[in-house]
This record gives structure tokens, sequence and C-alpha cells, in this order.
């Protein structure tokens, strides 16, 4: 009965940890590539943005999203592939002004998608 009880607090602390950790671990991913994509917004929104610039964050994305795919669906994940393939076009071909709502899309994704992963009652229940 005492050994049943241990291993039971057991798997409750350990999914615990592991939920603590995705939390954490989402949160840091998301706001690196926030960053990054906020720093493309202001390139974009003085016209200064340049292909190398979109590119840069379309590899950071692949790196992230390399590991993220265990953790988030794929739907949501190629969302955020969709917006910014967008967004790099429109930056490669100087559409600043429609490359501009792409990323301000992005922005507001990369805001609210680890929100709905989150340690948070209306995600429990």
């Amino acid at each position: 009965m005492v050994k049943a009880i241990i291993t039971t607090l057991a798997a409750i602390a350990l999914s615990i940890g592991f939920f603590v950790w995705t939390h954490i671990y989402l949160y840091r991913q998301f706001d690196d590539f926030h960053g990054a994509l906020q720093t493309l917004y202001d390139k974009i929104d003085d016209k200064s943005a340049n292909r190398e610039d979109a590119y840069a964050v379309r590899s950071m994305w692949a790196e992230k999203k390399s590991k993220l795919h265990i953790l988030i669906p794929h739907n949501d994940i190629s969302y955020i592939d969709y917006w910014l393939s967008e967004a790099c076009g429109l930056i490669y071909n100087q559409r600043y002004d429609l490359a501009l709502g792409k990323v301000e899309v992005l922005l507001e994704i990369t805001k609210n998608l680890p929100d709905a992963y989150s340690l948070k009652p209306e995600n429990i229940f």
C-alpha cells in the first residue's frame, strides 16, 4: 500500500515537473522568436528590411520548430510557416506595406500561442 502511494506521488511529481518545464521552454522559445520578429517589423517599418533579414528570421524559426513539433500541434506550426513565407516573399519584392501586416499577425500569434499550452485552469479543465 505504501509502495503504491509513493509510486503515485512520484508519478504526479514527475508530471508536474514536466508540465512546468514545458511551460518555461515554450515561453523561452517564443520570446526569442518574438524578439526577432519585432526587429524585422522595425526594419520593415523603416523600409530597410532586405531578403537576408527575412531569411535569417526564417532560419531561426526552422531551428526552433524542429524542437517544438514535440510540444505543439503541427497545425499551429504550419500557421507560422504560412505567414512567415508570405512575409518573406513580400519583403523580397519590397512590398513593405503588405509585409508589415503579415509580420504583425506573426507577432500576435507568437504572443498568444504559448498561452494556449500553458498551465492555466482554462487549459486544464
